[in-house]
């Protein structure tokens, strides 16, 4: 099963695979029905999770109901337990929106929602990140998740961000983490998408972010939290939503 779901993920375009997902995501799900992991999205429970990963593939990463990843479900959780983002009026701009939140937060009707991307069927907006058609200080909440990790200048996307970002609004910008590198790694030269899988860890990242990235977001003008939620759940928690231990969200206000 694995190398057939890493097949697919490095031949199929994304937007096939979104629609593809609708048709497949029922079937899986009533076979892998069972008490083992819990997606906290639909609180829907199963023996296990599916493998998922464009390079080495991880073993019960990808809920077979809501098509989270570890990153999906520790970011459900933070908003569910630490923020008003389920019961307060919100102003949202979501970037490449996720499966496994689009619907669910279009259905908020607390939430003014809006979706943005270039290539995505899931956005409202066609947009380049580095170049927003929104007013500065627009939106109170912003969604950029592994979005940063494919845009060749992602110091003018950064600086788009806060420009639409309320004073006193958050922005949660997760990127895949690498914090055993102190330092970024981008290599503009590297075009082919096997060697960019190989160094980067996906056929269209551009860079791998270190620790660094906190920094450079703080450099731009965010305020930035390091939210280690993993630390903040039991280990029985952590294993029952399989989640990463130790991942950190970059939580940003203005």
């Amino acid at each position: 099963m694995k190398k057939l779901f890493k097949f697919i993920l490095n031949t199929i375009p994304r937007p096939i695979l979104i629609r593809l997902s609708y048709l497949v995501r029922p079937v899986i799900s009533f076979f892998l029905k069972g008490n083992t992991f819990t997606d906290p999205i639909d609180d829907k429970s199963f023996s296990k999770f599916l493998p998922y990963g464009y390079g080495n593939q991880r073993e019960n990463v990808l809920s077979p109901s809501t098509l989270s990843l570890e990153r999906h479900r520790l970011l459900w959780l933070y908003l569910k337990n630490e923020t008003d983002f389920f019961t307060k009026k919100h102003k949202v701009l979501h970037f490449a929106p996720e499966q496994a939140f689009y619907k669910r937060f279009r259905r908020l009707k607390n939430l003014e929602y809006t979706t943005t991307d270039l290539n995505s069927p899931l956005a409202d907006v066609k947009a380049d990140i580095c170049d927003l058609p929104f007013a500065s200080n627009e939106y109170d909440i912003i969604f950029c998740n592994h979005v940063l990790e494919h845009i060749p200048d992602d110091t003018k996307a950064m600086q788009e961000l806060l420009r639409v970002l309320k004073p006193g609004g958050m922005a949660i910008l997760q990127i895949p983490q690498d914090l055993s590198r102190d330092i970024t790694f981008e290599d503009n030269s590297i075009t082919d998408p096997k060697e960019r899988a190989k160094i980067f860890g996906q056929y269209d990242h551009v860079r791998v972010y270190g620790k660094d990235y906190f920094d450079k977001l703080r450099s731009i003008g965010f305020k930035v939290e390091e939210v280690d939620y993993t630390n903040r759940l039991t280990k029985e928690e952590v294993a029952k939503y399989c989640l990463a231990p130790g991942e950190i969200l970059p939580v940003c206000s203005k």
